[in-house]
């Protein structure tokens, strides 16, 4: 048997094999690689990330409760709420209902402050939040989001935050998501194509922005 023959019979389907093994253990590992979680300690404030309604904000209020910060601040992501208002509609906005998920869960409405610009994406979420904690004299924010999001919300922030302003990244661990079997659920699966994508837009330098508002 020539070289070639043993290369066509032996080596290349044992490379072949290999790939696609390793292939499987980086496709069935991508959901835990995602998940990331910081230490917590005393920060300034409490971020609740829209999305992710009730969990984030569970998890928001656990921590405050463990006083590691006596200030819980929630984005307001785009709504059709103009457009309801508009037909005589009203229209609650999930902050709202995160708002309520934080006081039901033992955070006193005085501590709790929705911030007031419209957010498209995480990362006009991140430049809001950065561009708010100087007005308030707060240096360290823990940003509570969902699990697959927290690797791209720290990327993010590293990228995005003046590097005075630091991120506690926190993963919402009510949120039913299971990192281990992912690709069972589509939702799940879902969120993890979401997050790739987004992790290589920034990589990528963030060709691809967010619509203007």
């Amino acid at each position: 048997m020539t070289r070639r023959r043993i290369f066509r019979a032996v080596v290349l389907p044992s490379v072949l094999a290999l790939a696609v093994a390793l292939a499987i253990v980086a496709v069935r590992g991508a959901g835990r690689w995602l998940v990331c979680n910081d230490a917590l300690r005393p920060s300034g404030v409490i971020v609740v990330l829209s999305g992710g309604v009730p969990w984030r904000a569970e998890e928001a209020a656990r921590i405050f409760r463990m006083g590691y910060a006596h200030e819980v601040w929630i984005t307001v992501p785009g709504s059709p709420s103009r457009e309801l208002a508009d037909m005589g509609i009203r229209y609650k906005g999930e902050e709202d209902y995160s708002r309520d998920v934080l006081i039901h869960e033992g955070v006193p409405e005085a501590d709790i402050a929705i911030l007031p610009g419209t957010i498209v994406d995480t990362e006009q979420e991140v430049e809001e939040i950065a561009r708010r904690m100087p007005r308030d004299g707060i240096d360290t924010a823990i940003v509570v989001t969902s699990p697959p999001h927290t690797r791209r919300v720290r990327l993010l922030w590293r990228k995005l935050a003046p590097w005075n302003l630091h991120a506690i990244v926190r993963a919402a661990y009510q949120d039913p998501y299971d990192a281990g079997h992912w690709w069972r659920d589509t939702r799940d699966a879902f969120s993890v194509a979401r997050e790739m994508l987004g992790l290589l837009n920034a990589w990528a330098g963030l060709p691809v922005r967010p619509r203007a508002r």
